[in-house]
C-alpha cells in the first residue's frame, strides 16, 4: 500500500506547503462517500490531550427572532477527538433542527453509490493515459504495483477519484475514520435526538463539482501527492491541529487562501460557487421562521474569509458573533 510505514515529517516550511494543492479538495469531497454514514460512530472514547486548547470553529448568527449556528465540520476524525467542545453541544441542544452538506438520508441510499461511481469515471473516449503525463503515470504504476495493486484497473478512474482514495488510505492508516468525522457524529445525534436533518445540497451537486475541476489540477495534485505522501501526511496533521485549536488564521492563510491562488478553478467550483448557492438556504432559516433555530454543519473551509458564509452573512447585516468561550474576537475573527 502506498502510504503504508508513512512517517511524521519535519514541519512543513510555507515554500514546501505551497506544492500541496489537492488535500483540502479531497477532505471537501470525503463526506459525499456513502460509506461515511453506513455505519454510525460507536461510542467514543472521552480522553483527549488535557493539555490541549480545544476552540470549536463555531459563529452565531442572528435575525430579530431566531438564530442559525455555524460549525466547521473536520470530515476525518479520530476517537480521542471527542467529546466535543461544550460550545457544540450548546448549539446542538438549542436547535431544533440541523442542515448538512448532504442530507443524512441522501448518504444511505441505494442509489448513492451509483451516483458516485458515474462521477468517477471518465466520459467515453477518454481514460487515466490521456489525462496524466506519463511521469506520473509511471509513479502511479510504481506504488500501484507495491501494493499488489494494477494501474489497467484504474484506467476507468479520474485523477481526482485516485488521489481521493490514497488520500483516504493515508488518513486512515494515521487513525482518522470518516465514520468518526464531526458530521457522522452529529448526524447519529440528531437522529436519536429526533431532531429534523436536511441537506444544503444533493450527492449529484458535491459528485458534478468534483467532476469540474480540470483535469490539469487534477493531474498537479495527483502527481504532488505521489511524489511525496510524507508531506501530505504532514499537512493533514496541521490540519487536524488547527481544527481542534480553532486557529481560523492558520486554516485561511495556509489552506483556503493557498487553494485559491493555487488551484484557482478548483476553488471556484468546490468553494466559492457553493456557498453562493447555499446562501438563500441559509437566509431561509433566519427570514423564514420566528423561533426555530438551525445548526449547520459544513467543511470548515467554507466558513472562512471573504469568500466564506459568515462573511456573507454579516455583510447582508445579520448580526454574528464567534462562540468560542476562550477566544477574544480580535483573534478569532474569520479570515478576511
Amino acid at each position: 500500500m502506498l502510504t503504508a510505514g508513512l512517517r511524521p515529517a519535519d514541519p512543513l516550511t510555507k515554500d514546501s506547503r505551497l506544492k500541496l494543492r489537492l488535500l483540502p479538495i479531497l477532505l471537501t469531497a470525503a463526506l459525499a462517500l456513502p460509506v461515511n454514514a453506513v455505519n454510525p460512530p460507536k461510542k467514543l472514547a472521552t480522553t483527549p490531550a488535557a493539555d490541549e486548547a480545544r476552540r470549536p470553529l463555531l459563529w452565531q448568527v442572528s435575525d430579530a427572532d431566531n438564530t442559525v449556528y455555524l460549525l466547521g465540520s473536520f470530515h476525518l476524525l479520530k476517537a480521542d477527538d471527542y467529546p466535543m467542545p461544550a460550545e457544540i453541544d450548546r448549539a446542538f441542544n438549542d436547535a431544533e433542527s440541523l442542515l448538512f452538506e448532504i442530507d443524512p438520508r441522501e448518504m444511505t441510499a441505494p442509489e448513492t453509490m451509483l451516483t458516485v461511481r458515474k462521477y468517477m469515471a471518465f466520459d467515453a473516449g477518454k481514460s487515466l493515459r490521456t489525462a496524466l503525463p506519463k511521469s506520473t503515470l509511471d509513479k502511479l504504476g510504481k506504488a500501484v504495483a507495491a501494493g499488489g495493486g494494477s494501474l489497467q484497473a484504474m484506467e476507468q478512474s479520474e485523477p481526482w477519484a485516485i488521489s481521493l482514495g490514497l488520500v483516504l488510505g493515508m488518513t486512515q492508516a494515521m487513525g482518522f475514520k470518516a465514520e468518526l468525522g464531526l458530521d457522522q457524529h452529529l448526524m447519529a445525534r440528531a437522529s436519536k435526538a429526533g431532531k429534523p436533518a436536511a441537506g444544503l445540497e444533493t450527492i449529484d451537486d458535491q459528485m458534478r463539482a468534483m467532476d469540474a475541476v480540470p483535469h490539469a489540477e487534477q493531474a498537479r495534485g495527483l502527481d504532488e501527492f505521489l511524489s511525496d505522501p510524507a508531506q501530505a501526511a504532514t499537512q493533514m496533521q496541521d490540519m487536524h491541529r488547527w481544527w481542534r485549536a480553532g486557529d481560523v488564521a492558520s486554516l485561511d492563510t495556509m489552506m483556503r487562501v493557498q487553494m485559491a491562488e493555487k488551484t484557482p478553478h478548483s476553488y471556484k467550483l468546490l468553494n466559492k460557487e457553493r456557498n453562493n448557492t447555499w446562501m438563500p438556504l441559509l437566509e431561509k432559516r433566519l427570514t423564514g421562521s420566528t423561533s426555530d433555530d438551525t445548526l449547520v454543519v459544513v467543511g470548515s473551509l467554507h466558513l472562512l474569509g471573504a469568500d466564506g458564509v459568515v462573511e456573507k452573512l454579516r455583510a447582508k447585516g445579520y448580526k454574528v458573533e464567534r462562540v468560542c468561550d476562550s477566544c477574544s474576537d480580535k483573534a478569532y475573527a474569520p479570515g478576511r
